[in-house]
């Protein structure tokens, strides 16, 4: 069979779907995959051969103002205008990529964002729509910062989802236009979801529970998965820890960070001042080239899967893939979350009882050593380790996904 994979995001988004990608590969299927340019090098590393790219460099989205300061924007035109900007960047190009990709596809399967591209394109080959999601995306009381009555959950997302159709709109119409679709009269969200779209939903449910007995066969909670790859730091990340205690674990992923140098002194300060080791994970940030030094150890990446268990503590950004890792390691997390669906996941560590969190901007020298020394604490540690054996193991869930897909594909067949 023939699957057209296209997602866009960071490294968190592009991972799991790599996974299947190559899990569909290795089962012989024929897979072709589209993703930022920032990230193609990344996919074919793990196997994919010749990967197209798929609209902007998602690393240069990051630093977006809206992305990060909409809050603080004064001016309401601007902030829209800019909303809009960062929304359709690059959309008729990508529908074009998709498009070519999913000349004769069985499946086409699209991530979280641009869902709405991908569900035109599906549409316009009359091609069954799947997406992974990292996060409950459709209306749900799980992800909002206070509780509502179950009668105004729908009402309330409706609005969001037609506040956000708004700001897309332009773009999404003429691309229909370009497809020779007809024009929608609904928000692109119900007409995908009235399609009967496979929303696959790639978390676990420990973190929301109650949600898969709501939602059911329609959006399948099947857990996070990831390639867990070895990577050349790993060999010396071992030794290093081998060499003394247990460190804590400190690493932002894709989330471009301010003064990046200032944020390593405080941490290596915190944990001198606690007497712990601190290993730090610099993913994107300029911090290669440091000597290790018995306390303190900055690599670019490690296996998130072999690493994190080894240590006494997690310190993350709050991603999707990052937060399961870090609870099925079964090692008290603290969360400094930046932006997106960070929040979300935040809440959820603390709801298990497996850490604590705050805004990463809001983290001060004092505020650090008071966090660390809360997870810490035994009892947050013996929690850790008792919702680690919760978790659904990544291979599983990559399992579960490639059979939805299959089954997808085979019905259209």
């Amino acid at each position: 069979m023939k699957f057209a994979i296209a997602v866009h995001g960071t490294r968190g988004d592009i991972e799991p779907a790599t996974a299947v990608a190559r899990e569909l590969q290795r089962r012989g299927h024929d897979v072709r995959m589209a993703v930022p340019p920032n990230l193609v090098g990344f996919a074919e590393l793990a196997g994919l051969g010749s990967v197209s790219s798929y609209g902007p460099d998602s690393q240069r989205q990051l630093e977006a103002e809206v992305f990060h300061d909409w809050f603080e924007l004064r001016n309401p035109v601007k902030v829209l205008r800019q909303a809009r900007e960062y929304l359709v960047e690059g959309w008729t190009d990508m529908s074009a990529t998709l498009t070519r990709l999913a000349a004769g596809a069985d499946v086409i399967l699209s991530g979280t964002t641009y869902q709405e591209l991908a569900a035109n394109v599906a549409e316009a080959q009359g091609v069954p729509l799947a997406a992974l999601h990292y996060f409950p995306v459709r209306a749900n009381n799980h992800i909002l910062p206070f509780r509502l009555p179950q009668s105004l959950v729908a009402p309330l997302w409706s609005v969001a989802e037609w506040l956000h159709w708004r700001l897309l709109r332009p773009a999404y119409d003429e691309q229909r236009r370009a497809l020779g679709l007809p024009h929608s009269r609904i928000r692109a969200v119900r007409q995908i979801v009235e399609s009967g779209a496979l929303e696959i939903q790639a978390y676990d449910k420990v973190f929301f529970p109650g949600l898969e007995a709501q939602w059911g066969w329609k959006r399948p909670l099947v857990g996070t998965m990831a390639l867990e790859s070895a990577t050349r730091f790993d060999d010396s990340v071992n030794s290093w820890i081998g060499a003394g205690c247990r460190p804590i674990y400190f690493g932002f992923g894709s989330m471009p960070v301010d003064k990046p140098a200032e944020t390593v002194e405080m941490i290596a300060n915190a944990c001198r001042e606690l007497g712990e080791r601190a290993l730090i994970c610099s993913g994107i940030l300029p911090l290669e080239g440091t000597a290790p030094t018995r306390d303190v150890m900055i690599v670019p990446s490690v296996n998130h899967a072999t690493v994190l268990p080894r240590c006494r503590a997690i310190v993350h950004h709050g991603g999707s893939g990052t937060t399961a890792a870090s609870v099925r390691s079964g090692v008290p997390t603290l969360v400094l979350w930046i932006g997106a669906d960070q929040p979300v996941w935040a809440t959820q560590i603390k709801r298990l009882g497996v850490g604590t969190s705050r805004r990463f901007t809001a983290t001060t020298a004092e505020t650090l050593r008071h966090d660390l020394r809360t997870v810490l604490a035994p009892g947050c540690a013996t929690r850790a380790r008792e919702m680690a054996n919760q978790m659904t193991p990544p291979s599983r869930s990559l399992t579960a996904t490639v059979a939805l897909l299959e089954e997808l594909a085979a019905m259209r067949a």
